[in-house]
């Protein structure tokens, strides 16, 4: 009886390998993504403290350099969160790209491993076969044995 092999083996395994390189960038792309966004939390948080501490301090009264001052530092960061935005979206659309390339990896390995379940039950049934045939052609010459007087 002859082991079995699966005649695809090392692509499964390079596919299998190019699945984890793909969830590893993409577990990368996911870090990268909550970490900008956390800071466009951040400061869009500060912004909205900026403005209630800018009306409370308008409620009571505050200097025109004071007005300008929190004009201009409201101004910067409402640049800083527009930067943050276009990072924001572009580090979505990467964890998207490579969320997507893993599903396909992952779907190119489970046909993969569907072929080699498919493959391992075919030789399974053909080594029973085989060896019901051995079964039978020795029982086949120990009974001619026996008829020939052996």
């Amino acid at each position: 009886m002859k082991t079995y092999h699966y005649r695809f083996e090392q692509v499964l395994m390079f596919r299998e390998q190019e699945k984890t390189e793909t969830q590893v960038e993409h577990k990368k792309a996911v870090r990268e993504f909550e970490n900008i966004a956390t800071k466009l939390y951040e400061l869009l948080k500060k912004k909205e403290e900026i403005s209630l501490e800018q009306q409370q301090k308008m409620a009571i009264g505050f200097s025109v350099n004071e007005i300008h001052h929190y004009a201009r530092f409201v101004d910067s960061l409402e640049k800083k969160v527009a930067e943050v935005q276009q990072q924001v979206l572009q580090a979505r659309s990467k964890m998207t790209w490579y969320g997507e390339k893993l599903l396909e990896k992952t779907l190119e390995v489970r046909k993969f491993e569907k072929m080699k379940e498919n493959d391992r039950e075919h030789h399974r049934t053909e080594m029973e076969q085989l060896e019901a045939t051995w079964l039978d052609e020795l029982a086949t010459l120990k009974f001619r044995g026996r008829e020939n007087g052996w």
